[in-house]
Protein backbone atom coordinates (compact mmCIF):
# COMPACT_ATOMS: atom_id res chain seq x y z
CA UNK A 1 0.00 0.00 0.00
CA UNK A 2 2.84 2.43 0.84
CA UNK A 3 4.63 1.72 -2.45
CA UNK A 4 1.37 2.10 -4.35
CA UNK A 5 0.63 5.39 -2.60
CA UNK A 6 4.13 6.72 -3.30
CA UNK A 7 3.85 5.78 -6.95
CA UNK A 8 0.46 7.43 -7.22
CA UNK A 9 1.79 10.67 -5.71
CA UNK A 10 4.67 10.67 -8.18
CA UNK A 11 2.29 10.18 -11.09
CA UNK A 12 -0.52 12.55 -10.03
CA UNK A 13 -1.59 14.56 -13.05
CA UNK A 14 -3.10 17.49 -11.16
CA UNK A 15 -3.06 19.06 -7.71
CA UNK A 16 -6.61 17.86 -7.13
CA UNK A 17 -5.53 14.27 -7.79
CA UNK A 18 -2.40 14.81 -5.66
CA UNK A 19 -4.46 16.05 -2.67
CA UNK A 20 -6.87 13.13 -3.00
CA UNK A 21 -4.03 10.60 -3.00
CA UNK A 22 -2.26 12.29 -0.05
CA UNK A 23 -5.27 12.34 2.29
CA UNK A 24 -5.33 8.58 3.20
CA UNK A 25 -1.78 8.88 4.58
CA UNK A 26 -2.92 11.44 7.20
CA UNK A 27 -0.69 14.02 5.53
CA UNK A 28 -1.88 17.43 4.41
CA UNK A 29 -0.11 19.88 2.15
CA UNK A 30 0.76 22.88 4.31
CA UNK A 31 0.29 25.32 1.44
CA UNK A 32 -3.22 23.95 0.81
CA UNK A 33 -4.62 24.46 4.35
CA UNK A 34 -7.54 26.87 4.45
CA UNK A 35 -6.84 27.63 8.13
CA UNK A 36 -3.26 28.88 8.64
CA UNK A 37 -1.25 27.54 11.56
CA UNK A 38 0.59 30.86 11.95
CA UNK A 39 -1.20 34.18 12.34
CA UNK A 40 0.02 37.74 12.90
CA UNK A 41 -1.65 38.20 16.30
CA UNK A 42 -3.08 35.72 18.85
CA UNK A 43 -6.35 34.11 17.82
CA UNK A 44 -9.37 34.99 19.96
CA UNK A 45 -11.01 31.75 21.04
CA UNK A 46 -12.18 31.88 24.67
CA UNK A 47 -14.89 34.44 25.34
CA UNK A 48 -15.34 37.19 27.95
CA UNK A 49 -17.84 35.93 30.53
CA UNK A 50 -19.23 36.70 34.00
CA UNK A 51 -20.63 34.43 36.74
CA UNK A 52 -22.79 35.63 39.64
CA UNK A 53 -22.02 34.56 43.21
CA UNK A 54 -25.67 35.14 44.10
CA UNK A 55 -26.68 32.49 41.57
CA UNK A 56 -23.83 30.15 42.48
CA UNK A 57 -24.51 30.31 46.21
CA UNK A 58 -28.17 29.43 45.68
CA UNK A 59 -27.08 26.55 43.44
CA UNK A 60 -24.61 25.29 46.07
CA UNK A 61 -27.24 25.45 48.81
CA UNK A 62 -29.54 23.46 46.57
CA UNK A 63 -26.83 20.91 45.91
CA UNK A 64 -26.11 20.61 49.63
CA UNK A 65 -29.55 19.03 50.08
CA UNK A 66 -28.93 16.49 47.34
CA UNK A 67 -25.19 15.74 47.16
CA UNK A 68 -23.13 14.44 50.08
CA UNK A 69 -19.37 14.91 50.20
CA UNK A 70 -19.16 11.13 50.64
CA UNK A 71 -20.67 10.79 47.18
CA UNK A 72 -18.75 13.50 45.32
CA UNK A 73 -15.03 14.23 45.19
CA UNK A 74 -15.97 17.90 45.58
CA UNK A 75 -19.32 19.67 45.83
CA UNK A 76 -18.38 22.27 43.26
CA UNK A 77 -19.76 24.18 40.29
CA UNK A 78 -17.44 24.47 37.29
CA UNK A 79 -17.40 27.88 35.58
CA UNK A 80 -16.87 26.76 32.01
CA UNK A 81 -16.34 29.29 29.28
CA UNK A 82 -19.24 29.44 26.78
CA UNK A 83 -16.88 28.72 23.90
CA UNK A 84 -18.69 26.16 21.68
CA UNK A 85 -17.63 22.63 22.57
CA UNK A 86 -16.00 23.60 25.89
CA UNK A 87 -17.43 22.09 29.07
CA UNK A 88 -14.61 22.65 31.56
CA UNK A 89 -12.02 25.42 31.23
CA UNK A 90 -12.75 29.00 32.29
CA UNK A 91 -9.74 30.20 30.29
CA UNK A 92 -7.31 28.13 28.17
CA UNK A 93 -5.02 27.41 31.14
CA UNK A 94 -7.29 28.05 34.16
CA UNK A 95 -10.50 26.60 35.55
CA UNK A 96 -12.56 28.26 38.29
CA UNK A 97 -15.26 26.64 40.42
CA UNK A 98 -17.49 27.67 43.31
CA UNK A 99 -17.40 25.17 46.18
CA UNK A 100 -18.95 24.76 49.62
CA UNK A 101 -18.99 22.46 52.62
CA UNK A 102 -21.66 22.53 55.28
CA UNK A 103 -21.03 22.98 58.98
CA UNK A 104 -19.55 19.86 60.62
CA UNK A 105 -18.78 18.34 57.24
CA UNK A 106 -15.52 17.22 55.63
CA UNK A 107 -14.36 16.83 52.04
CA UNK A 108 -11.94 14.00 51.39
CA UNK A 109 -8.21 14.58 51.02
CA UNK A 110 -6.53 14.07 47.69
CA UNK A 111 -3.60 15.35 45.66
CA UNK A 112 -2.95 16.00 41.99
CA UNK A 113 -0.36 17.44 39.66
CA UNK A 114 -2.50 20.50 38.93
CA UNK A 115 -1.62 23.57 41.00
CA UNK A 116 -4.60 24.97 42.91
CA UNK A 117 -5.63 27.85 45.11
CA UNK A 118 -8.85 28.95 46.75
CA UNK A 119 -10.36 32.33 47.55
CA UNK A 120 -12.66 32.27 50.58
CA UNK A 121 -15.97 34.13 50.25
CA UNK A 122 -17.98 33.25 53.37
CA UNK A 123 -17.23 30.99 56.32
CA UNK A 124 -17.52 30.78 60.08
CA UNK A 125 -14.97 29.98 62.77
CA UNK A 126 -13.22 26.62 62.53
CA UNK A 127 -13.47 26.12 58.79
CA UNK A 128 -10.20 24.72 57.44
CA UNK A 129 -8.36 23.47 54.41
CA UNK A 130 -6.16 20.62 55.60
CA UNK A 131 -2.87 21.00 53.70
CA UNK A 132 -0.10 18.45 54.22
CA UNK A 133 -1.36 17.48 57.68
CA UNK A 134 -2.15 20.95 59.07
CA UNK A 135 -5.46 22.79 59.36
CA UNK A 136 -5.19 26.13 57.57
CA UNK A 137 -8.01 28.51 58.55
CA UNK A 138 -10.40 29.59 55.81
CA UNK A 139 -11.57 33.10 56.70
CA UNK A 140 -13.41 35.47 54.33
CA UNK A 141 -10.95 37.13 51.95
CA UNK A 142 -8.20 34.57 52.53
CA UNK A 143 -6.20 33.23 49.60
CA UNK A 144 -4.92 29.68 50.19
CA UNK A 145 -2.46 27.75 48.03
CA UNK A 146 -2.28 24.01 47.45
CA UNK A 147 0.78 23.50 45.21
CA UNK A 148 0.92 20.51 42.93
CA UNK A 149 1.03 17.10 44.63
CA UNK A 150 0.26 18.54 48.09
CA UNK A 151 -2.31 16.57 50.08
CA UNK A 152 -5.37 18.71 50.76
CA UNK A 153 -8.92 18.28 52.01
CA UNK A 154 -11.46 20.35 53.92
CA UNK A 155 -12.79 20.15 57.47
CA UNK A 156 -15.54 22.45 58.70
CA UNK A 157 -15.62 22.02 62.48
CA UNK A 158 -18.05 24.91 63.03
CA UNK A 159 -21.76 25.48 62.51
CA UNK A 160 -21.64 27.80 59.48
CA UNK A 161 -21.39 26.73 55.86
CA UNK A 162 -18.19 27.72 54.07
CA UNK A 163 -18.13 29.01 50.47
CA UNK A 164 -15.13 29.72 48.27
CA UNK A 165 -13.80 29.77 44.70
CA UNK A 166 -11.22 27.27 43.49
CA UNK A 167 -8.74 28.12 40.73
CA UNK A 168 -6.57 25.42 39.12
CA UNK A 169 -4.24 25.09 36.14
CA UNK A 170 -5.91 21.76 35.30
CA UNK A 171 -6.69 22.75 31.68
CA UNK A 172 -2.96 23.23 31.17
CA UNK A 173 -2.22 19.81 32.68
CA UNK A 174 -4.88 18.29 30.41
CA UNK A 175 -3.30 19.93 27.36
CA UNK A 176 0.28 18.87 28.13
CA UNK A 177 -0.69 15.46 29.50
CA UNK A 178 0.93 15.06 32.95
CA UNK A 179 -2.30 14.81 34.98
CA UNK A 180 -2.04 12.48 37.96
CA UNK A 181 -4.57 12.18 40.80
CA UNK A 182 -4.56 10.20 44.04
CA UNK A 183 -7.03 9.93 46.92
CA UNK A 184 -5.80 9.84 50.50
CA UNK A 185 -5.85 6.23 51.63
CA UNK A 186 -5.78 6.09 55.44
CA UNK A 187 -8.78 8.27 56.26
CA UNK A 188 -11.48 10.18 54.45
CA UNK A 189 -9.61 13.37 55.34
CA UNK A 190 -6.18 13.76 56.93
CA UNK A 191 -6.63 13.71 60.70
CA UNK A 192 -4.74 16.41 62.60
CA UNK A 193 -5.00 18.71 65.58
CA UNK A 194 -2.41 21.14 64.21
CA UNK A 195 -3.87 24.53 63.30
CA UNK A 196 -1.51 26.58 61.12
CA UNK A 197 -2.91 30.11 61.03
CA UNK A 198 0.54 31.29 59.96
CA UNK A 199 0.91 28.72 57.19
CA UNK A 200 3.05 30.00 54.28
CA UNK A 201 0.20 28.83 52.03
CA UNK A 202 -2.26 31.32 53.60
CA UNK A 203 -2.56 35.00 52.63
CA UNK A 204 -5.16 36.78 54.85
CA UNK A 205 -6.97 39.67 53.20
CA UNK A 206 -6.51 41.75 56.36
CA UNK A 207 -2.76 41.75 55.64
CA UNK A 208 -2.65 41.68 51.85
CA UNK A 209 -5.59 43.94 51.01
CA UNK A 210 -3.94 47.04 52.52
CA UNK A 211 -0.77 46.30 50.55
CA UNK A 212 -2.78 46.67 47.35
CA UNK A 213 -4.47 49.86 48.56
CA UNK A 214 -1.06 51.40 49.33
CA UNK A 215 0.69 50.25 46.13
CA UNK A 216 1.69 52.76 43.43
CA UNK A 217 -0.90 53.46 40.75
CA UNK A 218 -0.49 51.49 37.53
CA UNK A 219 -3.35 53.49 35.98
CA UNK A 220 -5.35 56.40 37.44
CA UNK A 221 -7.28 54.95 40.39
CA UNK A 222 -5.81 51.45 39.91
CA UNK A 223 -3.26 49.74 42.16
CA UNK A 224 -1.96 46.18 42.23
CA UNK A 225 0.04 44.10 44.68
CA UNK A 226 1.63 40.71 43.99
CA UNK A 227 0.62 37.95 46.42
CA UNK A 228 3.50 35.80 47.66
CA UNK A 229 5.98 34.26 48.20
CA UNK A 230 5.51 31.36 47.91
CA UNK A 231 4.31 31.42 44.31
CA UNK A 232 2.66 28.84 42.08
CA UNK A 233 4.69 27.97 38.99
CA UNK A 234 1.88 28.59 36.52
CA UNK A 235 -0.54 31.01 38.21
CA UNK A 236 0.12 34.60 39.24
CA UNK A 237 -2.02 36.11 42.00
CA UNK A 238 -2.52 39.83 42.60
CA UNK A 239 -4.83 41.98 44.64
CA UNK A 240 -6.20 44.87 42.59
CA UNK A 241 -7.53 47.97 44.39
CA UNK A 242 -9.84 50.30 42.44
CA UNK A 243 -10.90 53.77 43.53
CA UNK A 244 -14.58 54.67 43.37
CA UNK A 245 -15.27 56.46 40.10
CA UNK A 246 -12.15 55.14 38.36
CA UNK A 247 -12.57 54.62 34.62
CA UNK A 248 -9.78 53.07 32.59
CA UNK A 249 -8.95 50.89 29.62
CA UNK A 250 -6.58 47.95 29.31
CA UNK A 251 -4.98 46.93 26.03
CA UNK A 252 -4.36 43.46 24.65
CA UNK A 253 -2.11 41.05 26.52
CA UNK A 254 -1.18 37.46 25.84
CA UNK A 255 -2.14 36.61 29.45
CA UNK A 256 -5.50 35.14 30.37
CA UNK A 257 -6.95 36.92 33.40
CA UNK A 258 -9.72 35.74 35.71
CA UNK A 259 -11.07 38.10 38.39
CA UNK A 260 -12.97 37.47 41.63
CA UNK A 261 -14.52 40.33 43.59
CA UNK A 262 -13.79 40.67 47.30
CA UNK A 263 -15.76 43.90 47.69
CA UNK A 264 -17.25 46.67 45.60
CA UNK A 265 -19.13 46.98 42.34
CA UNK A 266 -18.33 47.98 38.80
CA UNK A 267 -18.71 47.13 35.15
CA UNK A 268 -16.51 45.90 32.33
CA UNK A 269 -16.93 46.14 28.58
CA UNK A 270 -14.69 43.53 26.96
CA UNK A 271 -14.68 43.29 23.16
CA UNK A 272 -18.33 44.32 23.02
CA UNK A 273 -19.42 42.05 25.90
CA UNK A 274 -20.68 44.07 28.90
CA UNK A 275 -21.30 42.85 32.43
CA UNK A 276 -21.71 44.18 35.96
CA UNK A 277 -19.72 42.64 38.81
CA UNK A 278 -20.29 42.60 42.57
CA UNK A 279 -18.97 40.83 45.64
CA UNK A 280 -18.16 37.17 45.04
CA UNK A 281 -18.63 37.38 41.29
CA UNK A 282 -16.13 35.92 38.81
CA UNK A 283 -15.34 37.15 35.32
CA UNK A 284 -12.74 36.35 32.69
CA UNK A 285 -10.84 38.60 30.28
CA UNK A 286 -9.24 36.11 27.88
CA UNK A 287 -6.01 36.60 26.00
CA UNK A 288 -5.79 39.43 23.48
CA UNK A 289 -8.98 41.25 24.48
CA UNK A 290 -9.31 44.96 25.13
CA UNK A 291 -11.38 45.95 28.17
CA UNK A 292 -12.93 49.16 29.47
CA UNK A 293 -13.60 49.42 33.20
CA UNK A 294 -15.93 51.63 35.25
CA UNK A 295 -15.77 51.40 39.06
CA UNK A 296 -18.98 52.24 40.92
CA UNK A 297 -17.53 52.01 44.44
CA UNK A 298 -14.18 51.27 46.04
CA UNK A 299 -13.32 47.71 45.11
CA UNK A 300 -10.85 44.93 45.73
CA UNK A 301 -10.49 42.27 43.05
CA UNK A 302 -8.38 39.14 43.12
CA UNK A 303 -6.61 38.82 39.77
CA UNK A 304 -5.62 35.30 38.67
CA UNK A 305 -3.54 34.97 35.50
CA UNK A 306 -1.19 32.62 33.66
CA UNK A 307 1.55 35.29 33.55
CA UNK A 308 3.98 33.14 35.57
CA UNK A 309 3.84 30.46 32.89
CA UNK A 310 4.05 32.88 29.95
CA UNK A 311 7.07 34.67 31.44
CA UNK A 312 8.97 31.39 31.68
CA UNK A 313 8.30 30.78 27.98
CA UNK A 314 9.07 34.40 26.96
CA UNK A 315 5.49 34.66 25.66
CA UNK A 316 4.17 37.37 27.97
CA UNK A 317 3.56 40.43 25.79
CA UNK A 318 1.07 43.26 25.47
CA UNK A 319 0.32 46.31 23.36
CA UNK A 320 0.44 48.63 26.37
CA UNK A 321 2.56 51.81 25.91
CA UNK A 322 6.22 51.05 26.55
CA UNK A 323 5.87 47.30 26.08
CA UNK A 324 8.19 45.40 23.77
CA UNK A 325 5.39 44.51 21.38
CA UNK A 326 4.62 48.19 20.83
CA UNK A 327 8.07 48.60 19.26
CA UNK A 328 8.02 47.00 15.79
CA UNK A 329 11.80 46.63 15.87
CA UNK A 330 11.33 43.57 18.10
CA UNK A 331 9.31 41.74 15.47
CA UNK A 332 11.00 39.06 13.38
CA UNK A 333 13.95 38.43 15.73
CA UNK A 334 12.70 35.11 17.11
CA UNK A 335 12.01 36.59 20.54
CA UNK A 336 10.32 39.84 21.46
Amino acid sequence: MTAELAQGLLQAGSLEEYYARLAPASIEAGWHKTEPSMYPTPKKTFLPEHWSYRTARAALDGAARLVRTEDAERRNLILHNPLPGNTYATAPTIVAAYQMIKGHEVARSHRHTANAMRFILDSGPRAYTVVEGAKVPMEPGDVLLTPNWAWHGHSNDGDDNAYWIDFLDAPLAHLLGPMFFEQYHDDFVQQTTTIAADSPFRFPFAVWGPKAAQAPEILPGVRQSLIGPPFLDTIRLMWRHLDAGAAFSETETTANCVYACQQGEGSVLCDGVAFEWARGDVFVVPSWRKSNWTVHEESFLLRISDENLLEKLHWLHSTAPGSQMENSAHWGKGKF
